[in-house]
């Protein structure tokens, strides 16, 4: 039952008046299990003190339990410990690479390869680079159901891209890049490869050893656990080389007026006091993903997904975006009906959907449409989700009509 107080419930999928809340925008957030709203209640409550500074034993416990959240996040993508900074979210993890890395290496006359479809967090900080390095960006089209046009990318690339930067699965279409592939594209001229995880982490299964990536960003809060906390995956070697980004207490090894030392990575990438409760609820929310199975969450989204594309697919006004085997996301328009109207008349049959450009203006260009509607699922979805979206849409016609 959802208002139990298991570990697997979601208390946040019910109304205020304790109805079900067929919450269909777990790409934009999901929703917390209670095993990650109580490890953050007892690290903010009777757990809580500070972490790295305090000789008492209540610091020196929380300090085990925050370091043991960056093993169970690294774990999680098949990273190591070491390799793995925390961040406020992916949003600031890709500034960290462009602020650090790229500045470091970049020169005038360098590319930087981007694709159609990717989430403002993986252009905005690029284009700050192009006007502080003199790098230049290449953007990647896309196949004719929405996929990154990975042919297209490798006639594109030569050895002047330096880096190249994309998502594993599109926030908008949710196609599922071959990472492998487009390693192999970056490495053979060169570049670094970034990967943005943010949609991936939680519905696919990642290994960032496996897949040869250089960097590999996302948040915890599209993974079940909590706002305000991220993380940078990255080659130990380059990691090591980057300088830092931030200063402050924390990521110092010695302080003078004349001079300052840095720690070791990953400490010299997490300036101040860092976000303990929250780092602990991530370490949570990924150990929860692990014991659940990403295979088996996977295979729930895309049954849920094909489901949600016949359904819709019946409507004669709606019109599908993004290929058919997509991961858990759904977006879709319907003739005569801005898709904030739709937002709006689904709220009131309680169903949330995400309707806008989603933080993906060039993508909406690239379609002809201003907005969409996107419906996208989690573990906890169901049929009655897609069953309450289909009612909601029929009503919405029928107001229009």
């Amino acid at each position: 039952m959802l208002t139990s107080h298991d570990a697997d419930a979601f208390p946040g999928l019910l109304t205020r008046d304790g109805a079900r809340w067929h919450y269909l925008d777990s790409a934009a957030t999901a929703q917390k299990p209670n095993a990650v709203i109580d490890a953050v209640t007892r690290a903010l409550g009777p757990d809580y003190a500070t972490v790295h500074r305090g000789l008492y034993a209540r610091s020196a416990d929380m300090t085990m339990a925050y370091e043991a959240a960056r093993r169970q996040v690294a774990a999680l993508i098949g990273g190591a410990e070491h390799e793995l900074v925390f961040t406020r979210g992916a949003t600031e993890a890709i500034n960290l690479v462009a602020q650090s890395w790229a500045v470091a290496n970049l020169k005038p006359g360098d590319r930087i390869l981007l694709s159609m479809l990717e989430h403002h967090s993986n252009i905005v900080p690029w284009q700050l680079i192009r006007a502080t390095t003199g790098a230049v960006i290449d953007v990647c089209p896309l196949t004719q159901d929405g996929q990154i046009d990975l042919d297209a990318a490798q006639a594109m690339l030569t050895p002047a891209h330096k880096l190249v930067a994309f998502s594993h699965v599109s926030n908008v279409l949710g196609g599922v890049l071959d990472v492998a592939r487009a390693v192999a594209l970056a490495h053979g001229v060169g570049a670094k490869i970034l990967i943005d995880g943010c949609q991936a982490v939680a519905r696919v299964p990642v290994d960032v050893a496996a897949m040869g990536c250089d960097f590999y960003v996302f948040s915890a809060h599209k993974l079940y656990g909590p706002t305000g906390i991220g993380a940078l995956w990255a080659r130990g070697d380059l990691l090591d080389a980057m300088p830092p980004w931030q200063g402050g207490g924390s990521m110092i090894d010695r302080v003078t007026f004349a001079e300052t030392t840095w720690a070791p990575a990953p400490q010299r990438f997490e300036a101040g006091t860092p976000a303990i409760a929250e780092a602990i609820g991530f370490g949570v929310a990924a150990d929860w993903v692990r014991g659940k199975g990403l295979a088996a969450i996977h295979a729930h989204e895309s049954a849920l997904v094909a489901q949600a594309r016949e359904a819709l697919g019946r409507l004669n006004a709606v019109r599908l975006y993004g290929p058919a085997a997509s991961a858990g996301i759904v977006s879709f328009t319907i003739d005569g009906v801005h898709p904030h109207d739709l937002g709006t008349i689904l709220d009131e049959e309680n169903v949330a959907i995400r309707a806008g450009h989603h933080c993906a203006q060039p993508l909406m260009a690239h379609l002809n449409v201003p907005a969409t509607a996107r419906a996208s699922f989690a573990l906890y979805s169901d049929q009655t989700d897609i069953a309450a979206l289909v009612r909601g849409i029929e009503r919405t016609l029928r107001i229009f009509a």
